[in-house]
Order: C-alpha cells, then sequence, then structure tokens
C-alpha cells in the first residue's frame, strides 16, 4: 500500500506543477494601453427631464474600445457627479460588458441627478466618464463629458410641526426638529401645506420648520406673547404659536407659508353608514349620536373601533369616516384602494362581519384605512 501511495502522489505533484507553468505562461499581460473615449452624447447637451417621459430613452452614450494589451474581457461602467466633484460621490448609470454602448433612460438619469443632490426643476451640470476595468485588476477612465439636467420630481414638499407637545403626544422629544410632525403640500412647488397633528397636552406651543434638521428659517406666530394663535405667521421676531383655546387635541393643521397663514382645526373621527349598526345620520349635518366613534392610539397613531358591518351592494351605500359628527370634513375612498380623498365615494364592505376599522391620518396627503375581519 505504502508503495502504491507514494508514485501516486509524485505523479500528482507533477501534474500541479505543469499545469501552474501553463496558467502562468498563457495569461495575457495586462497594460493601460489606450483609454476609452466617449464619443455621444456631445459635450454640453441640455436635458430637461419630465415624469412622464421617464420611460423614454434620454440618451445612448457612446464610447471607444479600451486597450489592455490582450484578449480580455472589459467591463464598461457610465459614470455621473457633480460637475467639479471630481468622482469622488459618483453614481453609476449603468455597465456593460465588452460592449461600446448604453442606452439610459430618462428615469435612469434623473434617480442619479436626484441622489447626487439635484435640487428639482433646477438647471445643474453635471460631469460624466467612461471606467474600463479588467477585474480588480486595472481600470481607465475616458475624457470628462459635462452635460447640464434638470431632474424633477413627484415627492411633494413638506414642512414640520415642533413643540412642546411630542413627548406628551408619543412623537419623540419635545421642541426636536428631528421628531417633528410633517404636513405636506399638494405638489412641488406648492406651499399649500396639511397635515394631522395630536397635541396630547392642553397650553401646547409650537413652531413650523422648513426641514426638520435644524430650526432655520423657523415659522411662528405674529402675535405679541408665546401661545398666540392670531392665524399669521412669521418668521422674524416670531412668537410660539399656540392653540384656537389653549387645550389639546387632535388637530388638522393647515399653514401656506407664502400667504403666511395658518390654522387648526380639532378633529374627533367616526364612522358612519348603512354598512354600520346606526345606518346614515339622519338630516343635512347627520344627527350626533349616530356616527360610531373611533378611538385614537397615540403609539400606533391610528383611530380605530371594532363593529359588526353589514355588506351593502347599492353603490351609493356602505360607510365614510367624518370628522365632529359632522360633514365638512369627510374621507372616503374614490379608487377603492384603501386611499382616502376628502369628499370621496363610499366605502364598500366585502361580506358581513365583525371588523376591525382602522383610520390612518399620519401621513400626510396619504390618509388610508383598513378593514379587516374578526
Amino acid at each position: 500500500m505504502k508503495n502504491i501511495f507514494k508514485p501516486l502522489l509524485v505523479l500528482l505533484s507533477v501534474v500541479a506543477v505543469s499545469c501552474s507553468t501553463d496558467d502562468v505562461e498563457n495569461r495575457p499581460i495586462i497594460e493601460a494601453i489606450d483609454a476609452p473615449q466617449l464619443t455621444a452624447p456631445s459635450d454640453g447637451n441640455i436635458y430637461t427631464l419630465k415624469v412622464e417621459d421617464k420611460d423614454k430613452l434620454a440618451d445612448r452614450f457612446v464610447w471607444s474600445s479600451a486597450n489592455f494589451g490582450g484578449n480580455v474581457e472589459i467591463t464598461y461602467s457610465l459614470q455621473m457627479d457633480m460637475s467639479g466633484n471630481d468622482f469622488s460621490n459618483a453614481e453609476v448609470l449603468g455597465s456593460v460588458n465588452s460592449e461600446n454602448q448604453l442606452g439610459v433612460t430618462v428615469e435612469t438619469l434623473n434617480g442619479a441627478a436626484l441622489a447626487l443632490g439635484a435640487e428639482p426643476f433646477s438647471a445643474q451640470a453635471y460631469d460624466v466618464r467612461v471606467k474600463a476595468s479588467v477585474g480588480s485588476e486595472m481600470d481607465m477612465f475616458s475624457e470628462i463629458a459635462t452635460m447640464t439636467i434638470s431632474a424633477y420630481t413627484t415627492e411633494s414638499p413638506k414642512i414640520y410641526v415642533v413643540g412642546g407637545f411630542l413627548g406628551a403626544s408619543g412623537y419623540g422629544n419635545d421642541w426636536t426638529p428631528a421628531d417633528a410632525v410633517p404636513l405636506a403640500a399638494s405638489a412641488f412647488g406648492e406651499t399649500d401645506f396639511e397635515g394631522f397633528v395630536y397635541m396630547a397636552n392642553a397650553g401646547s406651543e409650537y413652531k413650523f420648520l422648513p426641514s426638520n434638521g435644524s430650526f432655520d428659517g423657523d415659522y411662528g406666530d405674529a402675535g405679541s406673547s408665546n401661545g398666540s394663535y392670531t392665524n399669521v405667521l412669521k418668521q422674524d421676531g416670531e412668537v410660539n404659536c399656540g392653540t384656537p383655546d389653549g387645550t389639546g387635541g387632535y388637530y388638522f393643521v393647515k399653514a401656506d407659508t407664502e400667504a403666511l397663514t395658518y390654522s387648526l382645526e380639532k378633529t374627533a373621527w367616526s364612522v358612519t353608514g348603512n354598512a354600520t349598526p346606526r345606518s346614515w345620520p339622519a338630516g343635512p349635518g347627520g344627527t350626533p349620536g349616530q356616527d360610531h366613534d373611533l378611538t385614537y392610539d397615540p403609539i400606533m397613531k391610528t383611530w380605530s373601533v371594532v363593529l359588526d358591518l353589514t355588506k351593502q351592494d347599492a353603490p351609493d351605500n356602505g360607510l365614510k369616516f367624518r370628522a365632529n359628527d359632522d360633514w365638512a370634513l369627510n374621507l372616503g375612498d374614490n379608487g377603492a384602494d384603501g386611499s382616502l380623498e376628502f369628499n370621496g365615494t363610499n366605502i364598500s364592505v366585502p361580506e358581513d362581519g365583525n371588523y376591525t376599522i382602522t383610520l390612518d391620518l399620519s401621513n400626510p396627503r396619504g390618509y388610508t384605512y383598513s378593514l379587516v375581519k374578526n
């Protein structure tokens, strides 16, 4: 057994050495000879991007082949950064292997611009280049081309409500911008901010912040003393805002930073309709006591109630949410998708049963609900 093993071990060693020698001899020598050159698009191109074109081709980037001195597979990556930033924070628009072009969609180009800190709808300069790589052994870069991009955003701008109510109301630490409650505008460029804010304690004071990172540029009330409620916003020489009657509650808050106005409306939410045990409330505004009151949970930041519901087939039947036993503030579901709209369509109940009904108003202008059968 020993005599057989030794020749076999020697044979394997010879084969291993032979394979290693061949590998070294056949391996191509990698050299940085010719860097790729970006040939299209032209330097100085201008792109005004629009959300309706997001799936369209923004441009096709074309470059010459890099030369690494051998027949090797080359990976090309298209990099983009803010102009003059020396690609220290580059975004990659895409990569291909051994190809000389890459089509970039409007959505991809827009996403890269936003990731680099673009101000939406404002023309800004960016640098692009092609990176050629052979594994992790060597990289070469093309010369830089500059382009001007106006990026878009579909996100509504926000302001934030900060004050001495945050801790008691389940939001976080009092007067801490990072824990402030957001309000959202109807669209980018608009200043009609709205949202729901719970202020648990009486005598709550607060301000409005342009961002949740600091107090820079904060808005307060135009009154003469802290806790004033004049409905008028002021940035310089302002005082802390107060609630309309000095008490606490769950408020529908509106603020317009261009018109310099704001308002608070105290709300208590309920559900009503002929899918509920008490049916629709009678009279123009509805008789108080016919609605089914929801209970607010400051931890979950939702309103809820458990009810027996009945399926109603007619399109004008079902249920709705409303505030203060009145129709002035009511929410329905136009798309039957769980998203709520003011004065929206009645909400259908899928089948008879006992349900947990939940109303979530914590996401400004993104109000939702759920009906979960128990």
